[in-house]
């Protein structure tokens, strides 16, 4: 049986020699200003937690102000902690305001972790994309009807009864005719039966007389 290989993760190494080196920086500055004992070993956590948190907050709910503020003070006090033991500061005697810094960073600590635990992340605002709005088909303008003609009145004398004239037929718009058969198409789709005058007069808006000039053209 073969035993698992085991692989070394570089990146992950590096990240290891990187954090141990920020982590005893921390701690030999926070001891310089004056924080002997337990208290000197907790700087580096407390700067150390504070990144993260700030990392984990932009990772998890997108860019924002309060995140990339307290990860740039977190980055700014773990650099700048670095920078510092390098010989630029006399750690035998700092100066007054890095006594200041590292005396008021435990508040300021708080502060930021606070803030990232207990603050809602207000989003950008996105302009949602409005939803397609239903395709209506295309309703055809009524045509207007003929004019009914009066009945033609009976010679005077003669006891005949006035006959009324029947309308003509109205003259389809070709248009018309083919949005007709779109419709009459997709009701025997869905049907399996040919569409009637009245649901083809609903279907078009049309007055009954053209609805039945239309569905006399579809057949």
């Amino acid at each position: 049986m073969a035993r698992p290989t085991v692989r070394v993760d570089a990146v992950l190494v590096q990240a290891v020699i990187a954090g141990a080196l920020s982590f005893a920086h921390l701690h030999d500055l926070a001891s310089a200003a004056g924080q002997d004992g337990w208290k000197a070993w907790a700087y580096p956590i407390s700067v150390d937690l504070l990144l993260v948190a700030a990392w984990r907050r932009l990772r998890n709910d997108g860019p924002s102000r309060l995140a990339w503020c307290w990860f740039v003070v977190a980055l700014i006090a773990s650099l700048g902690a670095n920078v510092a033991t390098a010989g630029f500061l006399d750690l035998q005697h700092p100066p007054g305001w890095l006594r200041f810094g590292v005396a008021g960073w435990p508040a300021l600590a708080f502060l930021g972790g606070t803030l990232l635990a207990h603050t809602a992340h207000a989003a950008d605002p996105v302009d949602a994309p409005a939803p397609d709005a239903p395709v209506q088909e295309p309703v055809p303008a009524e045509e207007p009807s003929a004019p009914a003609l009066a009945p033609v009145a009976a010679p005077e004398n003669e006891d005949v009864p006035a006959l009324p004239v029947a309308d003509p037929a109205p003259n389809v718009p070709a248009a018309l005719v083919d949005h007709a058969r779109k419709v009459a198409a997709d009701h025997h789709a869905r049907t399996g039966s040919q569409i009637d005058t009245d649901t083809l007069r609903a279907r078009l808006g049309v007055p009954p007389q053209l609805a039945e000039a239309i569905a006399a053209q579809l057949t």
